[in-house]
């Protein structure tokens, strides 16, 4: 890339572009954003964004713009958001929200909304609030049951958002899950997970179920799924190594690929994957960098691109790809 930048975002606008925006570089908070070509394999700036930012997050909306939201560049954080044009490369700021948060989940739903939930400013967070394209505007929604912070958000194909873990007041992991149900706008409590969890990840399988997979401390060798039909938890098959603030992409085939270790003192470049059909995580090849808070992105091709993150107290700029 052209900066170096970790806890940035990476948005797959077309099947050969992606947009990077934000992050952060040895303690500067970035506005710059860049985009990826695919095809040909180089980067090139855009236009920079409104706001710097780090630990945001950012939706690719169904017309193709990119709706940023939140982070934070200083104490406690930031309500601004903005919008992304690809088609003019510009950058519109758009209202802001009503809570100032970093560290929260954004999921698109069916009608077009974005659900924002959790994170924190100068405490943690159990709200929750809705953008409305339409009329472009933000309203405040029922709590959630728990507060939470670098949580998972994952959009399960009954349309029901998965909210599982993530850290409370003190930072310690949670085991706490809910349900968000955009047709009734509520929250409903579901059985807590196995093992508490935060700087974990979250995916969807083919089968429709959810792999969680490691986290701070002790959960970092675990890994469980959630079973939306039966409601339940079960574990799976341990990783081959501890891992937080790791990155975990879907492949073509069905299997999980983990990139990336922290294992509380330096990054770690080794990579993983999870058979659905058997439970079973096997080590593949090595990252040329370790690196953690990076991105992650599938492209069109089934390769997976990994992006930036933080090679120990350093920030990369280093790109690469893994071929299946």
């Amino acid at each position: 890339m052209n900066s170096p930048r970790y806890a940035h975002t990476a948005s797959i606008i077309t099947n050969d572009t992606i947009l990077i925006t934000g992050g952060a570089n040895a303690g500067t908070y970035l506005d710059t954003a860049e985009l990826y070509n695919v095809s040909t394999g180089t980067w090139s700036f855009v236009s920079n964004m409104i706001t710097a930012r780090h630990y945001h997050t950012a939706t690719v909306l169904a017309n193709g713009n990119v709706f940023v939201v939140g982070g934070t560049w200083s104490i406690p954080a930031l309500k601004k958001v903005e919008l992304y044009n690809p088609i003019t490369n510009t950058w519109t700021a758009v209202p802001d929200m009503i809570s100032m948060r970093y560290g929260h989940t954004a999921s698109l739903l069916p009608n077009g909304n974005i659900l924002i939930a959790g994170g924190s400013n100068t405490s943690v967070l159990q709200s929750a609030e809705l953008y409305n394209q339409t009329s472009s505007s933000w309203t405040l929604i029922s709590n959630m049951n728990s507060i939470r912070y670098f949580h998972t958000a994952t959009t399960l194909p009954n349309g029901k958002i998965l909210i599982a873990g993530g850290g409370d007041q003190a930072t310690n992991p949670i085991n706490n899950a809910e349900l968000y149900d955009p047709t009734t706008s509520t929250w409903t409590v579901i059985p807590n997970m196995i093992v508490p969890r935060l700087f974990h990840t979250a995916s969807l399988l083919s089968n429709g179920n959810v792999l969680i997979a490691g986290g701070v401390g002790t959960a970092g060798i675990s890994a469980e799924l959630y079973d939306p039909i039966a409601n339940t938890w079960t574990l799976t098959g341990n990783l081959k190594m501890a891992r937080q603030q790791h990155t975990a992409t879907v492949l073509t085939d069905g299997r999980v690929l983990v990139v990336g270790v922290y294992d509380g003192s330096v990054a770690i470049g080794t990579s993983e994957l999870y058979d659905p059909s058997t439970g079973v995580w096997i080590f593949t090849y090595n990252m040329s960098n370790p690196r953690l808070i990076h991105t992650a992105s599938l492209l069109s091709n089934g390769k997976v691109l990994a992006v930036g993150g933080r090679i120990n107290a350093l920030s990369s700029n280093s790109v690469e790809i893994y071929h299946p």
